[in-house]
């Protein structure tokens, strides 16, 4: 197993407003990746007072996230998307408050407690089924951006508050991502306007956030003037009804919201990306395409998938972790150095922050055999076995790894295995989709997509 680290020059860049231009002009990810191959895999970063530093080598990921845990905090970088979008949700949240939310919410999340949304998935999968067999028959392309995501907010509004009306999940969907947007776009410009002034932007995100407050604040005082035993068995109940173990104390009604934001963003964005881009990889490899369906045709046939299906479809669950390595769905996340350190031959001064790309990690060379080629073999045991642990990482790693995944590999094998038995999507003509990250991956000018019936 590789563990040298490459080249790493120990460049300052240019000036911050220099670098949003360039970032602006290039894109984030285009910006980042022509940094790390010029400056290699620990490039130093100089934004006005701010030192930021790249870290791309699976060492280094270990080293930020799992070796000097403590010594890389969420605080200052996600300071923004605290105030903007989750609040003291499990993604934003430090300190002794993750601390204790995380051991309440854990349980909700494992293998057998997300097994209990099946049901809701399968139901949407019909429902898609039935959506897309409509549109074969037009013969027009669809953006599948629009449509995996269409059809994650679904099921997660449902799991997450019992919703059903398909017209609430439509505007719920289009304020919460003008709340992503509007935070992203803020966190990579430093050039913007102050929230109080009344520029079309900041008026269309303080109404959205207003709304989406308002609506889910709502849902959860009507639950509280219900008797308990009239809560639907739903991930709003489970966390009403979760209690500290040291204090007894029920969350408070303003943590129920921010937790319940946090799930909707982490639920449903995320998987409707890795859903969107597995179709395009499968699009442009058919003799991948070819194989999971016959897998899928041969172990479902007519029928819906069950659980114990689910586990005979190893092939189509290697398919999504290709997905997640080469269109990871949060391309970038950062640390904040709480204390100085020292590793690799470079020195972290207090406040430096730590921008971890597991996109460019997933495309590393020295770990990675053709690193752009699709291979879901990759994902034979014997092979994951041999590799760095943290050569991948799509979810984050230690232990502020993603509380979600399960839910998001889950609810894309049952998504995948449902939709890929009746379906095959094939690339428009002529479209080269920018990939591009605003908040989570996704494609500049859309990707559109036509849908046949197998």
């Amino acid at each position: 197993m590789p563990t040298a680290v490459r080249s790493m020059p120990h460049r300052r860049s240019r000036l911050a407003l220099d670098i949003a231009l360039e970032v602006k002009r290039q894109g984030t990810l285009q910006f980042f990746e022509s940094t790390w191959r010029r400056y290699g895999d620990l490039a130093h970063l100089q934004l006005g007072t701010q030192d930021m530093f790249l870290i791309v080598h699976p060492e280094h990921v270990k080293r930020v996230l799992v070796e000097q845990r403590d010594t890389y905090s969420k605080k200052a970088s996600y300071e923004g998307v605290r105030k903007l979008l989750l609040g003291d949700g499990l993604v934003a949240s430090t300190g002794s408050l993750w601390r204790r939310q995380r051991k309440l919410m854990a349980p909700f999340f494992t293998p057998r407690s997300i097994e209990t949304y099946l049901p809701i998935m399968l139901d949407d999968g019909v429902w898609f089924r039935e959506r897309w067999t409509a549109a074969a028959k037009q013969g027009q392309p669809l953006d599948i951006l629009t449509e995996m995501s269409v059809l994650t907010a679904s099921i997660i509004l449902k799991s997450m508050f019992s919703l059903e009306a398909d017209e609430t999940i439509a505007w719920v969907k289009h304020a919460v991502e003008t709340m992503i947007g509007f935070a992203s776009s803020r966190q990579m410009n430093p050039l913007h306007a102050p929230l109080w002034m009344p520029t079309p932007k900041n008026r269309a995100y303080l109404a959205a956030r207003k709304r989406v407050n308002d609506y889910i604040q709502g849902i959860i005082a009507e639950r509280q003037r219900q008797a308990p035993e009239q809560w639907p068995n739903d991930l709003l109940t489970r966390m009403m009804q979760a209690r500290d173990e040291e204090t007894g104390e029920p969350m408070s009604t303003i943590l129920l919201r921010d937790e319940a934001i946090t799930v909707f963003f982490a639920g449903h964005e995320t998987t409707a990306r890795t859903l969107s881009f597995l179709w395009y990889a499968l699009a442009n490899n058919p003799e991948v395409a070819e194989r999971m369906q016959a897998e899928i045709d041969r172990v479902l046939g007519d029928n819906p998938p069950t659980l114990e299906m689910l586990k005979q479809l190893p092939y189509t669950l290697q398919v999504i972790k290709e997905t997640l390595r080469l269109y990871p769905a949060a391309p970038m996340y950062a640390r904040d150095a709480v204390a100085t350190d020292e590793f690799a031959g470079i020195k972290v001064p207090i406040g430096a922050r730590m921008t971890v790309m597991p996109y460019l990690t997933h495309r590393h060379p020295d770990f990675w055999d053709d690193p752009l080629r699709f291979d879901p073999d990759r994902w034979l045991p014997e092979r994951e076995a041999q590799r760095h642990p943290f050569a991948y990482h799509p979810f984050a790693a230690g232990q502020r790894i993603c509380i979600g995944n399960n839910f998001s590999l889950f609810e894309s094998h049952v998504i995948v295995a449902m939709l890929a038995r009746h379906f095959a999507l094939r690339n428009v003509p002529g479209h080269s989709p920018q990939i591009w990250m605003d908040g989570t991956l996704g494609s500049r000018n859309g990707l559109p997509m036509f849908i046949t019936q197998r």
